[in-house]
């Protein structure tokens, strides 16, 4: 990855490590899945207008159905059920090990020893939080991360497949052209790379926007109705407009991006510091409270991620140095 890369993958767990907290607060005014349908319906009004539309075909449904409508719907239920955002930021990272896993059977991307390595610490860091349910981690909340990441897995797998197949349509229009303006589609593809993750990320919510709406006035209809926004505090509706604008756009964005310049395996990894922030900004801003045993989960995903971001070539030459 290069350092630019590298950056934005931090950036964007920055963002999705506070987006918990706002999530926490926005479920004060509004239930789970009424707070996930309008946050996809404005994260793709009015930007469907203007964004031309990524090829309609099953990729891109299982895309929005499991990273928008899956992941979020059962996240927002987790935490309405009591789930501390600390702690769901940290379990929902088994998505990570789920991802590498699919990338590696479904679209034979390698993976290192060490990566494996680094993965295998990461899960008993998972582990340690399951051994600990209760409290800020029921287990029905448990449960619904669960099934929450195996969603989010899915959805990453399905945004590289849709990368690839905007790649090799630039490629082909690139090839059609004359040498002479081979340089002007070199830049118009850089440029086009993260506006085709962005149209995605709109028209997938577009998508899930649909199928949360009618979840949501099936479970909970009692919601729906004008009181519900029109009582909804200030700090309710800003959170929405955080996890819509700054998560959802702009991280997503970002995160496809990265997805379709770079494998899953070097990616993926970087997700492990969600819980880190997120755990932070919730003892910060909602007061939960730092066990020995979540400090012990969060030491053991930090150490994975470490592990598993280490290039081969620091051991190579290291072995070639003993060597010698």
């Amino acid at each position: 990855m290069t350092p630019l890369h590298l950056l934005l993958a931090v950036i964007v767990t920055l963002i999705w490590g506070i987006n918990f907290t706002f999530i926490a607060w926005g479920l004060e005014s509004f239930p789970p899945l009424m707070l996930s349908a309008m946050r996809f319906f404005f994260t793709a009004i009015p930007l469907v207008l203007f964004l031309r539309p990524p090829k309609f075909n099953r990729t891109l449904f299982v895309y929005a159905i499991g990273t928008f409508v899956m992941q979020y719907a059962f996240v927002f239920t987790a935490m309405h059920l009591g789930a501390s955002a600390g702690l769901t930021a940290l379990l929902l990272q088994l998505q990570i090990f789920i991802t590498v896993l699919l990338a590696y059977f479904m679209l034979g991307e390698p993976v290192s020893r060490m990566q494996i390595v680094g993965m295998v610490i990461g899960v008993l860091g998972l582990a340690v939080i399951a051994a600990n349910l209760g409290g800020d981690m029921p287990l029905l909340g448990f449960i619904c991360i669960l099934i929450a990441a195996t969603g989010w897995s899915f959805g990453n797998i399905a945004s590289k497949q849709a990368s690839k197949q905007a790649s090799l349509l630039r490629a082909e229009l690139a090839g059609s052209v004359a040498n002479a303006a081979s340089l002007s589609t070199s830049r118009s593809a850089s440029i086009s790379a993260p506006l085709s993750a962005l149209s995605l990320v709109v028209w997938g919510g577009l998508i899930a926007c649909v199928i949360l709406t009618i979840a949501s006035l099936i479970f909970e209809t009692a919601a729906w109705q004008v009181a519900s926004f029109t009582e909804a505090s200030m700090k309710s509706w800003l959170s929405l407009g955080f996890i819509v604008y700054i998560s959802t756009l702009i991280g997503f964005g970002l995160w496809a991006f990265l997805l379709s310049e770079n494998t899953a395996s070097k990616v993926m990894p970087f997700a492990l510091l969600v819980p880190v922030f997120g755990m932070v900004t919730s003892v910060l801003l909602t007061g939960e409270v730092v066990t020995w045993w979540k400090m012990l989960a969060m030491g053991l995903i930090l150490s994975g991620l470490v592990l598993a971001n280490l290039k081969r070539s620091h051991f190579t030459r290291k072995a070639k140095a003993t060597l010698s």
